[in-house]
This record gives C-alpha cells, sequence and structure tokens, in this order.
C-alpha cells in the first residue's frame, strides 16, 4: 500500500536524484571531498530516496503510520 503522495514523491526524486549525481560533478566534487569515503553514504541515501519515490513505499512511515497519501 503507497504512503507516499505526489509531492513528497516529487521532492524525493529531487533531492535523491541531486545527492547521486553532485558529488560526481567538477564543480561540486570539491563541496564532496573533505567527506571521504562518506561521499558514498550521500550517495547511498540519495539511492535510497529515488527507489522509495519510485516504489511510494516508505519504510520509515510504515513504522509511524504516517502517510503524504490524500485521503480517500
Amino acid at each position: 500500500m503507497a504512503n507516499i503522495g505526489s509531492a513528497d514523491r516529487t521532492i524525493r526524486f529531487v533531492i535523491g536524484f541531486l545527492l547521486i549525481v553532485l558529488p560526481f560533478i567538477a564543480p561540486t566534487a570539491s563541496w564532496f571531498a573533505p567527506l571521504g569515503n562518506w561521499t558514498w553514504v550521500v550517495v547511498a541515501v540519495g539511492i535510497v530516496m529515488v527507489v522509495t519515490a519510485a516504489l511510494r513505499i516508505c519504510p520509515a512511515y510504515a513504522v509511524f503510520g504516517i502517510t503524504s497519501c490524500p485521503r480517500k
């Protein structure tokens, strides 16, 4: 059962995509350089955000009983 609404889904896609791409683009790579291997954690968080947006299911929302879907 979906628990992510349209606005939440769009925000997750955009932020997730940016977290995946920005560490590897030349102008912004220097921002992530001091993080060292933690850069991969940033990328992993981005991947999780994109996957949850694509599936429209957030496990954390399910645990806490939160939904951003409009009520029917």
